[in-house]
């Protein structure tokens, strides 16, 4: 389904000691160990293991291990139910069985590391197996694998439209039928020598099938690992806090209360309220729980043959390079964000005085306008480079106008078809959520688009709230949709973006054009000038519109990047429980420039108040989207002869050019089907992911912050925080009185 948005036993130290001193050869060892584990439990007479594949993301087909000697040995094991006797006679015979191959090992050599299941080779699989059935194969389960998430997305959608214990179950059950389907359908996949077949597009759907992801868990490691998740992400989706101005009123939710409350007020002691009680009221109650995510999705991670959970999500990038690419965006980018964050921290500094916001310091995250401090585009009323000149936000324009939620959907799939692309199926009219609903039901408010991989049946489920900024995530997730109509016609494995970054980023290529004033005045949302501006008061407005634009999407970028590290850190094991919290704040200071309002401790869970942690799911996606997402803007600027004449990049609006979007259709079409430099190429001439064009965009912006920094004497960058953040509540209590 697809919606838009410990250690495995004891150590032995005999065995351990061995390899240590070189007598059995690496790999045979490690075989002996992960069996001593296998055959441990199948004295618990646990049952043959039935797999659900991961809810959230692309169904593929894989397995527990390639068949090899250990396998048949555990294998073997599951179907006997023995008296101990036999059990060990069993146990000392594979023994004996890995001990045999592994005496041929003298001449070892470590491998290269393999991500995923390779297959088999020509010279060892069934010659029955032709690529013509294959064919055969992939055809039948294609058909099958539809059915099967039909039914589970069917049954996530009715959990996050309405959360109850009984639509949590049928969930949880319809996701174990899948994955009972995928891990058969495995079994025999491995059977086929994929990787020398001649038909590229054949070896791309086994290779994609080859990894299974959490799926890979036995049938009771992945329920409980779907139940963590449910729970935390129910705990976040019901979580409420009390008021601060009336302490008998606890009914306030994220959204959209809460939301809310941090848009407009500017009162610092009731931000600094709402940031503590929702922090309190959810990733504080789920990190027990997240231990034990970490755990099953690092267990699942090495059963798919990858080392960890991170290696996993990574995979989907298909290079190894991947996290060095996206170290290179960032140094790209870093200079833009800390111009901005040196002008913001000054107009918090005037705003709110020097005790509050320092000088020279970081920003605390409580002032940002935003829960996780992830963009700051709702300070901007009192920090605008040029308040005098018209304010771009059209809010008070859609209320004065009568919008709602369903105008607003309306107009962004008008902007799609005004560019040849699909309208949406009635259906998705019929069936979407897009308003919260009023009966007193709980369900998931974060914004999502679904696809139930029927090929007609697409919706969107988000509490839409009548702003300038719901308007902008109605066209991004009216781009999801967008994108599973142009590759419907794909087999599954094939119906999901280019890569992950590519899918956030559609939509918001759609907002860089909706959002200029040009197209604003064209729809009526954005009243004319009397006159004609002068160059000064353009160039004035120019900036304003970039600025805001820039507390969004340049504000933004570090965050998405350190969320990710953050979980690459703890699934590779460099940040245990013990400092969770602490190396949380450590990444959001080193890249975000913030700090908490008040001191932190390891009983405190900041990172988990974010949905996308509970939720698992990947972020990184979002900084890849922010960046790439300029890159396709350009290309169908190009395309709709938008940049003639040196016209600048922040003016273009592809409205209404079919030129630009039948190019940006025929990159959508292609789904997952070429690899993610193809699809780019399509659109950008270009196979890296580059953040020039995002620079190109905002450099009449990052000039004036520059010259405007420099006049005021701010400082860029920024130093160390003085909030604590120590292991426990009763030591930060010591610390304090100390003082």
């Amino acid at each position: 389904m697809r919606a838009f948005g410990g250690g495995e036993g004891a150590d032995r130290p005999s065995t351990r000691a061995s390899l240590g001193q070189g007598r059995v050869c690496p790999e045979y060892a490690r075989r002996l160990l992960r069996l001593a584990d296998r055959v441990a439990a199948v004295q618990k007479a646990e049952k043959p293991a039935r797999v659900p594949t991961n809810g959230r993301q692309t169904l593929y087909l894989a397995g527990a291990s390639q068949p090899d000697a250990q396998t048949r040995c555990s294998r073997t094991a599951t179907r006997t139910r023995a008296k101990l006797p036999l059990r060990m006679g069993l146990l000392m015979w594979c023994v004996l069985a890995v001990g045999l191959v592994g005496a041929h090992c003298g001449r070892w050599q470590p491998k290269a590391p393999r991500h995923g299941f390779q297959g088999k080779s020509s010279s060892d699989s069934d010659p029955t197996y032709t690529e013509e059935e294959a064919v055969k194969f992939y055809e039948d389960y294609d058909a099958q694998a539809a059915l099967f998430l039909t039914k589970e997305t069917l049954a996530l959608w009715a959990y996050d439209s309405n959360i109850t214990d009984h639509n949590l179950q049928q969930k949880l059950a319809a996701s174990a039928e899948t994955a009972k389907f995928t891990k058969e359908s495995w079994s025999k996949l491995i059977k086929f020598p994929w990787k020398d077949f001649k038909d590229p597009e054949l070896r791309r759907k086994f290779k994609l099938s080859s990894v299974l992801g959490n799926a890979a868990l036995s049938e009771e490691d992945y329920n409980k690992l779907q139940s963590i998740v449910g729970e935390m992400s129910a705990i976040y989706s019901k979580a409420k806090i009390c008021s601060y101005q009336d302490k008998n009123k606890c009914d306030l939710s994220l959204e959209p209360e809460l939301t809310e409350l941090l848009m407009k007020s500017r009162d610092p002691e009731e931000l600094r309220h709402i940031w503590i009680e929702w922090r309190r009221n959810s990733g504080e109650k789920v990190k027990e729980q997240y231990k034990e995510y970490v755990a099953l999705s690092n267990k699942a991670a090495r059963m798919n043959n990858f080392d960890n959970a991170a290696a996993l999500w990574l995979n989907n990038y298909e290079s190894d390079e991947f996290r060095g690419q996206i170290g290179e965006l960032w140094h790209q980018l870093k200079p833009l964000y800390q111009q901005l964050h040196a002008y913001v921290r000054r107009h918090l500094r005037i705003k709110y005085g020097d005790e509050v916001v320092k000088a020279k310091g970081p920003i605390p995250a409580h002032l940002l306008g935003n829960m996780w401090s992830q963009t700051w585009g709702n300070i901007a009323d009192f920090m605008l480079p040029y308040p005098d000149r018209q304010s771009t936000d059209v809010t008070p324009n859609m209320i004065k106008q009568g919008y709602t939620a369903e105008r607003m959907f309306k107009l962004s799939e008008e902007f799609f078809t005004s560019l040849n692309l699909s309208a949406m199926p009635e259906m998705f009219w019929d069936k979407s959520i897009l308003e919260k609903p009023t009966d007193g039901r709980e369900l998931v408010c974060h914004a999502s688009a679904w696809d139930f991989y029927d090929r007609k049946d697409f919706r969107i489920k988000q509490c839409t709230r009548i702003n300038q900024e719901d308007l902008y995530t109605a066209h991004h997730e009216m781009g999801h949709v967008q994108y599973f109509l142009q590759y419907k016609h794909q087999p599954i494995v094939f119906r999901t973006g280019a890569n992950d970054g590519f899918h956030e980023a559609i939509g918001d290529v759609m907002s860089l054009s909706v959002s200029t004033p040009k197209h604003l005045r064209t729809i009526g949302l954005l009243e004319e000038e009397s006159t004609e501006m002068d160059k000064k008061a353009s160039y004035e407005a120019t900036i304003n519109y970039l600025f805001t634009t820039a507390l969004d999407k340049i504000a933004f970028l570090p965050f998405a990047y350190e969320l990710d590290l953050w979980r690459w850190d703890v699934f590779e094991g460099k940040t245990t429980p013990e400092n969770y919290n602490c190396h949380f704040w450590k990444l959001a200071h080193e890249f975000q420039g913030i700090e908490p309002p008040v001191d932190r401790t390891e009983e405190d869970f900041d990172i988990a108040s974010k949905y996308h942690i509970v939720a698992d799911v990947p972020y990184i996606r979002y900084f890849i989207s922010f960046v790439i997402q300029f890159q396709f803007h350009k290309g169908l600027c190009q395309a709709a002869g938008q940049l003639e004449n040196n016209a600048p990049l922040h003016e273009c609006d592809i409205y209404k050019s079919a030129t630009a979007g039948n190019l940006l259709g025929s990159m959508l079409q292609l789904g997952a089907s070429k690899p993610w430099p193809d699809a780019m190429e399509v659109v950008t001439g270009q196979r890296k992911m580059d953040a020039s064009a995002l620079r190109e965009y905002f450099a009449p912006l990052e000039e004036w912050l520059r010259a405007e920094n420099e006049k005021t004497g701010e400082f860029i960058g920024w130093d160390k925080t003085d909030k604590y953040c120590v292991q426990t509540r009763d030591e930060l209590r010591k610390l304090v009185e100390r003082e």
